[in-house]
């Protein structure tokens, strides 16, 4: 008899502990946050992270009595690890949403585990029109390489005076896209594509690439890189005397990138770009963000990747409080949808059909303010969904 009020008391113990347990996993609300921290693009892991953290120092990190856990595992930007991590941060960590992903190779290794497991995936960096139509769990708060190469086309052949481009690309996913958009859209205005290039992503040489569009004397070099290896571009056009050939650099957004621009030095003067956010976009929204951000690090300038992290982690907050804390993927996923804010980089919608982002493209001038090098914005093309999903 004594023997078994022993197991009966044991037996609730353990089923006593187990409700504990249950109950902590239950209050509390954990974010994956899969980025490169190391590797060719650190830079880009370094910004979101500092970005997520910012907000959550300003936001408090109790939502709808949840306890938030931002989880950060560093990937190294190889898709492979990517995939393994996401894995495990669902299956081991029980994560509630998956974000981050530096790039799209990264963000497409995900896309399989966020559908089986309807996990949200909050595509903070990654910017291939076709990610989002990987998995109806998907859902992004960057830009698409279209929406800022279409701008760019735009503008360079109605007002920038351009009619012979050469194209220059990173050979994958993004750049593909850069390349194809720019292309039809600048022949549709009547220009003409001189050549198309594309420069290996792993240990990228662009010398023998810029001397070709040095020989072919376009008006104008249109570049996409990925965020990071836009200085290492700059500084061989400057070295071949592209600019004194009469030949002008434009491009996406990321060539002119805040977290290197200082760095560039005057030859970056000039350089316009088509892009969604920049440091030093007026608003006074912006103006705190920016503020907040180089306080909190050491004087680090935010970049267009930092916005996708801070605004990514805004998405989760509200989709958070709008369930109430309660429900699991698919409540959160369809609060997330159709959200509308005004983010430090201007308006933004998150269009519920393709849970893609809508925002302000800005063509911008690097021009030196207050001693540094900013990009300064003087036009805009407002609510620019994804052409290579308007179709």
């Amino acid at each position: 008899m004594k023997k078994r009020v022993f197991l009966s008391a044991s037996a609730l113990a353990v089923m006593a502990l187990s409700s504990a347990a249950v109950l902590a996993q239950d209050n509390t609300f954990k974010i994956g946050l899969i980025l490169p921290m190391t590797g060719q693009q650190a830079s880009t892991g370094r910004q979101i992270e500092a970005a997520a953290k910012l907000y959550m120092a300003q936001n408090g990190d109790t939502v709808a009595g949840k306890k938030i856990q931002l989880i950060v595992k560093d990937d190294t930007s190889i898709p492979d690890v990517t995939k393994r991590m996401a894995q495990e941060l669902v299956v081991n960590e029980k994560v509630n949403v998956l974000a981050g992903f530096g790039i799209t190779p990264s963000a497409l290794a995900t896309a399989p585990i966020a559908t089986q497991s309807k996990t949200p995936a909050i595509v903070m960096a990654a910017a291939t029109s076709s990610i989002t139509q990987a998995s109806p769990y998907i859902v992004r708060t960057s830009f698409t390489l279209p929406q800022a190469s279409v701008s760019m086309a735009d503008w360079a052949a109605s007002k920038g005076g351009m009619k012979k481009v050469v194209t220059l690309v990173s050979d994958y996913g993004p750049g593909i896209d850069a390349e194809k958009f720019f292309k039809d859209r600048f022949i549709f205005n009547g220009g003409t594509i001189v050549e198309s290039l594309r420069v290996p992503m792993r240990n990228p040489d662009f010398a023998p690439f810029l001397q070709k569009v040095r020989d072919a004397k376009p008006d104008a070099l249109f570049v996409f890189v990925p965020s990071g290896a836009g200085a290492a571009v700059m500084k061989q056009f400057l070295e071949r005397g592209m600019d004194k050939a009469g030949i002008k650099l434009i491009g996406t957004g990321d060539i002119t990138d805040d977290d290197q621009l200082n760095d560039m030095g005057d030859g970056a003067l000039g350089v316009v770009t088509a892009h969604h956010y920049a440091a030093a976009h007026p608003s006074a929204m912006n103006k705190k963000f920016v503020e907040a951000f180089k306080k909190a690090n050491k004087g680090m300038r935010p970049n267009f990747m930092a916005v996708g992290g801070y605004d990514g982690m805004r998405v989760i907050y509200e989709a958070l409080k709008a369930t109430k804390g309660q429900g699991g993927g698919d409540a959160l996923l369809a609060a997330m949808k159709g959200q509308t804010f005004e983010s430090p980089r201007g308006p933004m919608f998150i269009d519920a059909q393709t849970r893609d982002v809508v925002q302000n493209i800005y063509l911008r001038k690097v021009e030196r303010v207050g001693g540094e090098l900013h990009n300064v914005e003087f036009d805009v093309i407002k609510d620019v969904k994804d052409p290579g999903k308007s179709k």
